[in-house]
């Protein structure tokens, strides 16, 4: 046990040894060789002087002769048991130990050079001079744990204030921090961004191919909407309630793949929500305004979703509501069989051939004029549904994202603000001893710069 003190090399050594027993087999001057073997660290000290037998003395080891140290030997002469047993005062002690060594022929010419009192000013001495030694090193040290204490309660937070407009103030600071977080997971800084463009470049672009528009545009289907769309007088030239009516259904299919749009981006944005929260370090030690964040912020991006289908639905029902007219006259005319004249078709190559309203041929046509119509509205939705949803989902994030947060939090008293900042128990205690570590070793700093030490 002794051992794991001395052998630091920054102890100071005693060994200590009875002077009526041989030096050679000492115990404690084997122990200093083996961790001190320079004897920088080692005070040799002798005990018992007044109990050696008669005729004996320990001049040998006193002045180096049997064992050399760096340091010279101190011989002490302690209270014997008897003085113990009669509570004989220590500064009595110590005068009967002044007395021995003056009195003593042997040691007489060692007198000023021993006892207890010299042995205490000699430690002194070496202790002063090794904390000299010491000092730019003890005091980097030092400062380096303060450097190292001051980036934990960085980390773990500082002590919260007690009156409202201090907490009032952290709380906008963290969701200032937080706030900085996500605008960067949107802007490209952090990941996660990326995925509202592959809604866009993959998401939407696929599920608008999956669309029904064969099924739609069959024979069977373009049959029965045009002929139901005629009622009992058939068409005469070209059947405009059929196309009307084969388009707007066929139109109604995008709201789908828009509303998915919009979710898909909704959700997109709920996890960056969760993940910047998380990412926020100085939010990590409230719980509880992290779960009030968190659900404001879902709050706010629910409604910015409803306004994003709202959105997006009207593009589509604009595309219904009114048709491209010049589409339509670009297409080659078609002439009854039983018409009596042939105009040219819109190449401006020739008399168009007619045909009979009633065939395949002819639905088949509608069909295709009806694809063609739903492919280019199809090709705008693809732009337009994009721009609707960053307008009113994206941007909003960025810009509105906190504002219902700010209003509940700005109506909250000084008791409910402290509910909000309720933080961890264990982070508390954690925080508790940094801070009392770091005010000890700040005043050991302290300490050590106000000292004066003698040159």
């Amino acid at each position: 046990m002794v051992r794991l003190y001395v052998e630091k090399p920054n102890c100071i050594i005693l060994a200590i040894s009875p002077a009526n027993q041989d030096i050679a087999t000492s115990d404690a001057i084997k122990l200093a060789r083996d961790v001190d073997p320079t004897g920088e660290r080692t005070f040799g000290v002798l005990t018992k002087l007044d109990l050696m037998d008669k005729g004996t003395d320990a001049l040998d080891v006193l002045e180096g002769r049997a064992y050399k140290l760096q340091h010279p030997w101190v011989g002490i002469v302690n209270r014997s048991q008897a003085d113990i047993n009669r509570n004989v005062d220590m500064i009595i002690a110590r005068e009967k130990e002044q007395e021995f060594f003056h009195s003593s022929p042997e040691y007489a010419h060692l007198a000023s050079r021993m006892g207890s009192e010299y042995l205490a000013k000699l430690l002194s001495q070496q202790l002063e001079a090794v904390i000299r030694a010491r000092i730019p090193s003890i005091t980097s040290l030092i400062n380096k744990t303060i450097d190292e204490l001051e980036s934990e309660m960085d980390h773990l937070g500082r002590p919260i204030g007690s009156d409202a407009g201090a907490q009032l103030y952290l709380v906008l600071e963290l969701c200032r921090a937080f706030d900085k977080i996500f605008k960067e997971h949107l802007d490209g800084g952090r990941p996660g961004g990326d995925r509202i463009y592959w809604v866009f470049d993959n998401q939407l672009p696929a599920a608008l191919r999956k669309l029904p528009f064969d099924r739609h545009l069959s024979l069977p289907n373009v049959k029965r909407i045009v002929s139901q769309a005629d009622g009992y007088q058939p068409h005469l030239i070209a059947p405009e309630q059929g196309y009307r009516q084969l388009i707007e259904s066929g139109l109604s299919y995008f709201r789908g793949p828009a509303e998915a749009s919009v979710d898909a981006v909704h959700n997109v944005l709920k996890e960056l929500v969760r993940k910047s929260i998380g990412e926020t370090e100085e939010l990590r030690r409230f719980p509880t305004l992290q779960a009030e964040l968190a659900a404001a912020c879902n709050k706010a991006l629910e409604s910015f979703r409803q306004e994003g289908r709202k959105t997006t639905v009207r593009l589509v029902d604009m595309e219904s509501a009114y048709l491209t007219v010049d589409f339509f006259r670009k297409l080659p005319q078609e002439v009854d069989r039983a018409g009596t004249g042939y105009p040219v078709d819109s190449a401006g190559t020739g008399p168009s051939t007619p045909v009979d309203r009633y065939s395949d041929a002819h639905f088949r046509r509608i069909a295709s004029n009806v694809s063609s119509y739903i492919g280019m509205v199809s090709d705008t939705l693809k732009n337009t549904i994009p721009k609707a949803v960053v307008h009113c989902q994206v941007r909003e994030a960025k810009r509105s994202l906190l504002n219902y947060f700010y209003i509940q939090v700005g109506s909250k008293d000084a008791k409910q603000l402290a509910l909000l900042l309720d933080e961890d128990p264990a982070l508390m205690g954690r925080r508790q001893q940094c801070f009392k570590r770091l005010e000890l070793y700040k005043s050991a700093r302290d300490e050590i710069d106000a000292v004066s030490w003698s040159r």
